[in-house]
């Protein structure tokens, strides 16, 4: 008996079989579970980072500022007052020479989740300067871990009996 080439045995193709999917499910679900939380918490931290460096730009430039006009801009100015000139400057730099010497920055930065940053002059913990600090995540004042305030102001703690606690400049 002739085999013709029709009838010669083909090999099979097989596919996966259900156990052998599960197992690359589990694993690659025993992968994400180590690796997402890493990536998840460096987001977080990367954030933070971008607060405390836009901070530590506009306090130095706050401090350019008030080198020139021997003030800080009041609350009502705001930030604003590092791009135009307050004002009262504005008026002076028409007639005579202003010591307003900006801009002081090329624009306002925005903390990384879209809102501006909280500026108060005189601040309500540096009564002598001023308040800069972003309110976090959540966007409200105080919380942990993400939602927690980023102040250009670290409080330092005293011992009992030492006076009020005092807060210290932090760039």
């Amino acid at each position: 008996m002739r085999i013709t080439r029709n009838q010669r045995r083909r090999p099979q193709r097989r596919g996966f079989t259900l156990i052998e999917i599960m197992v690359v499910i589990v694993i690659l679900g025993i992968l994400a579970a180590a690796v997402l939380p890493r990536i998840i918490g460096r987001t977080a931290q990367a954030k933070e980072a971008r607060v405390k460096s836009d901070i530590s730009t506009v306090v130095s430039q706050l401090e350019q500022f008030f080198l020139d006009m021997d003030r800080y801009p009041t609350t009502e100015e705001g930030l604003q007052a590092l791009l135009t000139p307050p004002e009262q400057e504005a008026e002076a730099t028409e007639e005579t020479t202003s010591p307003w010497k900006g801009p002081y920055l090329n624009k306002l930065p925005k903390d990384p989740w879209g809102r501006d940053y909280v500026y108060l002059c005189p601040g309500t913990v540096n009564t002598d300067s001023y308040d800069l600090l972003s309110y976090g995540k959540d966007g409200a004042e105080g919380g942990e871990d993400e939602n927690a305030d980023i102040k250009h102001w670290t409080d330092v703690e005293q011992p009992e009996g030492e006076g009020p606690t005092a807060p210290a400049p932090s760039v």
